[in-house]
C-alpha cells in the first residue's frame, strides 16, 4: 500500500473541542432518557422510554466522531470524493438521527433538577410566540428560509475560491463543518418536528414538497461535477494522487455521490412519509394549537412541565 494512504488510512484525530461535546451530549442524553423512563413519561403512543431513542442518538454522535476523527478527516486531503461522504455525514446521516429521538426533553432531563428548571425557563422565554425573540425565531425558521439556508450553504461551499480556502485553512474548514453541520439540522429538524418547536407541524404533504424540493439543486451540482471536463478544483489537482484516481475522476466519483447517494435519502423519507399516508397515518387530525402551541410544548413537545 502507498505509504501516504497507509498513514491516512490509521490516523485519528484526537480533537478535545470534538471529542469533549459529543460525550457530555451523549452522556446528558442518556441520564435524561433513564430518567424520563423511570417516570413512565409518553409522547401519544411512543414511550419516551423506548430503546430505539438512545440508539439512534448515539449514533448520529459516532457518526459525527466518524466524520470528523476517523480517517476520513484526513483523506479529505487527497481525494475529494471521501471530502464528499463526510459532508454527507454531517448533513444527512448525523442529523435525522439526532433529531428523530426528540431529544431536548431527555437533554433537558438530564440536567441536575435547578439546572433543568433554569434551562426550561430560558428556553420558553426565548421560544414564546408573544416575546420579539420569539417573532423573530418564527419568522426565520419558515420552511422557505430553511430551505433557502440549506441549498445555499451546500452550493456556496462548493463555489471554488471558497471550497480550497477550506482545504488550506483548518478554520475555514472548520466553519465549513460547523455550518453545513447547522443547516443539515435546521432542515431535518423541520422535517422530524423535533424540540423546540416554533411552528405547528407540517402536513405531510407540504413535507413531502419539503423534502423533494431540495433534490433539483443537489443534483444539478451533482450533474457539474460528474460531467465536468476539466478540475474544478485546484487544491485536488496540487496533491499526490493515491491508489492511481486522476483528480478528475475523483472529482467525477463525488458528482455521482452527491447526485445519486446524496438524494437517496431525500427519497427514502418521501417514501417513508408517502408509506404513512397510505397506511392511515395520514388520516389522523390535525394538533389543535391548543396541544402544541403552549410554551411547554414549544420548548419540548411530550413533555408536560418541567418539574423534578
Amino acid at each position: 500500500m502507498d505509504p501516504v494512504a497507509r498513514a491516512a488510512l490509521t490516523s485519528w484525530s484526537w480533537r478535545p473541542e470534538v471529542i469533549i461535546p459529543l460525550v457530555l451530549l451523549g452522556a446528558l442524553f442518556l441520564v435524561g432518557w433513564r430518567r424520563l423512563r423511570a417516570r413512565g413519561r409518553n409522547v401519544g403512543r411512543h414511550s419516551l422510554g423506548a430503546t430505539w431513542r438512545p440508539v439512534s442518538y448515539i449514533a448520529g454522535l459516532l457518526v459525527i466522531a466518524l466524520a470528523l476523527l476517523s480517517p476520513f478527516d484526513t483523506l479529505v486531503q487527497q481525494l475529494f470524493f471521501t471530502h464528499m461522504i463526510q459532508h454527507l455525514l454531517l448533513i444527512m446521516i448525523a442529523p435525522p438521527l439526532l433529531l428523530l429521538p426528540n431529544p431536548m426533553p431527555f437533554l433537558l432531563w438530564g440536567l441536575p433538577g435547578r439546572l433543568r428548571l433554569g434551562a426550561g425557563s430560558i428556553i420558553n422565554s426565548l421560544v414564546h410566540k408573544q416575546s420579539p425573540v420569539g417573532r423573530a425565531l418564527r419568522w426565520l425558521t419558515r420552511p422557505v428560509i430553511i430551505w433557502f439556508i440549506f441549498v445555499v450553504t451546500i452550493i456556496g461551499w462548493h463555489d471554488p475560491s471558497l471550497y480550497n480556502a477550506a482545504l488550506r485553512s483548518d478554520w475555514v474548514h472548520d466553519l465549513e463543518h460547523l455550518t453545513m453541520f447547522g443547516a443539515g439540522m435546521l432542515y431535518w429538524w423541520t422535517v422530524t418536528g423535533a424540540g423546540p418547536r416554533l411552528h405547528k407541524n407540517m402536513s405531510r404533504l407540504a413535507k413531502i414538497a419539503f423534502i423533494l424540493a431540495v433534490i433539483p439543486p443537489n443534483m444539478a451540482l451533482g450533474i457539474v461535477l460528474a460531467f465536468s471536463q476539466q478540475p474544478i478544483y485546484a487544491f485536488y489537482s496540487d496533491m499526490p494522487r493515491l491508489w492511481g484516481i486522476s483528480a478528475l475522476d475523483d472529482q467525477r466519483i463525488s458528482g455521482v455521490i452527491m447526485w445519486i447517494p446524496g438524494n437517496m435519502m431525500h427519497f427514502m423519507t418521501a417514501l417513508a412519509i408517502i408509506f404513512m399516508i397510505l397506511s392511515g397515518e395520514g388520516r389522523k387530525p390535525a394538533a389543535r394549537e391548543a396541544d402544541w402551541g403552549d410554551s411547554d410544548a414549544l420548548a419540548a413537545p411530550g413533555i408536560a412541565g418541567s418539574g423534578r
